[in-house]
C-alpha cells in the first residue's frame, strides 16, 4: 500500500510539473542577457563574479569560489536579482558548468530568498545522492532535502544547457526542469517560505548563466 501511495504522489507531480512546463502565462518581471554588465545582481563575493565574453557574447561567470560564510550548511556561491521579490515565478536561464568533472559537479538556483538562513535552492549534479542533485530548504538550520521526484544526475560535459524552475505558492509545488521541458527532472511540495527573490550560482564549483528571465507576482517582504 505504501508503494502504491508513493507511486502515485510520484505520478502526480510530474503531471503537476508537466502542466506548469507550459509557455509562461505569468507577466515577464526581469530579463538579463549580461550585455550590459551585472548591475541588476547583488554577488554575496562580487571579487568571484565577472562579466565575460566568449562565443555567446556577453556572460555571468562565477569563476573562483566566494568568500562568503553561510550560518548553515548551504551553498556560498551565489548572485540574486536585485529589488525583486516573487511569490509565484517561472525562472529560466542558460548555464555552464565549467568545474571539474566529479560525481558532484554542480550549478545551482536559488529562489524564496529570505536571507542566508531562509531560502530554497536546487542542486543539480552529475550524480545524485541525498546530498547532490535534490531539492534543499535552508529553514534556519542546515539544507534539508525535500524533493519528492529527481534522477540518477545530469550530464554537463562542456556544454550550455537550458534550466527552468516552476513555482506556484497556493499549492506548493516546485518543478525543475533540466534541457527537455517535459517531464521535470525533479519535483518537490513546500509551502515554508512563500515569497523571496531569486538568485543563480553554485555549491562549491564554477559556471556561468546567461539569458536570465523570471515570470511571475510580486510579493511583498513580511
Amino acid at each position: 500500500m505504501l508503494r502504491f501511495i508513493t507511486m502515485s504522489l510520484t505520478t502526480s507531480l510530474i503531471a503537476a510539473g508537466a502542466a506548469l512546463a507550459q509557455e509562461p502565462t505569468l507577466p515577464l518581471l526581469f530579463a538579463d542577457d549580461f550585455e550590459k554588465g551585472a548591475d541588476r545582481w547583488e554577488p554575496g563575493d562580487p571579487k568571484a563574479w565577472r562579466i565575460v565574453e566568449n562565443s555567446r557574447s556577453k556572460v555571468f561567470e562565477q569563476f573562483r569560489q566566494s568568500k562568503v560564510k553561510t550560518p548553515h550548511r548551504s551553498p556560498f556561491n551565489y548572485a540574486l536579482v536585485k529589488d525583486l521579490v516573487v511569490g509565484d515565478f517561472i525562472l529560466t536561464a542558460k548555464v555552464l558548468s565549467t568545474g571539474k568533472d566529479v560525481a558532484h559537479r554542480d550549478m545551482c538556483l536559488f529562489w524564496g530568498w529570505q536571507d542566508p538562513a531562509h531560502h530554497y535552492y536546487v542542486h543539480l549534479a552529475k550524480q545524485g545522492d541525498d546530498r547532490a542533485h535534490q531539492i534543499f530548504i535552508v529553514d534556519g538550520k542546515d539544507r534539508v532535502k525535500i524533493s519528492k521526484t529527481t534522477t540518477k544526475g545530469v550530464h554537463w560535459g562542456d556544454d550550455w544547457h537550458q534550466v527552468k524552475i516552476v513555482r506556484t505558492v497556493a499549492d506548493g509545488a516546485i518543478a525543475v526542469y533540466f534541457d527537455d521541458m517535459n517531464p521535470p527532472i525533479m519535483t518537490a511540495v513546500d509551502r515554508t517560505v512563500i515569497w523571496g527573490r531569486v538568485g543563480i550560482g553554485s555549491f562549491d564549483d564554477t559556471g556561468m548563466y546567461d539569458d536570465v528571465k523570471v515570470y511571475g507576482k510580486r510579493a511583498e517582504k513580511k
